[in-house]
């Protein structure tokens, strides 16, 4: 497995949002991505917030997997995510491991399983990024 350095990483997805957020990236590889994010005192109703920020860290992971994977010369572009949001999370960090599961010339997939510090599901999902060259 391949791992790219913090730089590397924040230059593929970078975003205010995973900033604000407080997405680490812990490993990083075209096969697979894992992040973390806090949710220290969620207190949102289930499905809102949270389902959001879930949403939030399974892009983060797939896109930046799908920028590793498209390559020197080619560029992720267009993405498609769907996610099942299983309970909230309301204390600690959620964990999240995006694996992929197709990678062509043209889009890259990824299964993403995001988990509380428990271990239980919080929410899983499949990103479908559209590659191309840049």
């Amino acid at each position: 497995m391949t791992q790219i350095d913090r730089v590397t990483i924040d230059s593929l997805h970078g975003g205010t949002l995973a900033e604000r957020m407080g997405i680490e990236i812990v490993e990083a590889s075209a096969e697979r991505v894992v992040g973390r994010m806090p949710v220290e005192g969620n207190t949102q109703p289930y499905g809102l917030l949270h389902g959001g920020a879930s949403v939030v860290l399974a892009e983060t992971l797939g896109s930046v997997g799908s920028a590793i994977h498209a390559g020197e010369g080619r560029i992720a572009v267009g993405i498609e995510i769907n996610a099942t949001h299983h309970r909230a999370a309301t204390s600690g960090h959620v964990t999240g491991v995006a694996t992929r599961i197709h990678g062509g010339r043209s889009l890259a997939t990824f299964e993403i399983e995001i988990t509380d510090e428990e271990g239980r599901r919080v929410c899983t999902s499949r990103l479908t990024c559209m590659l191309r060259d840049a």
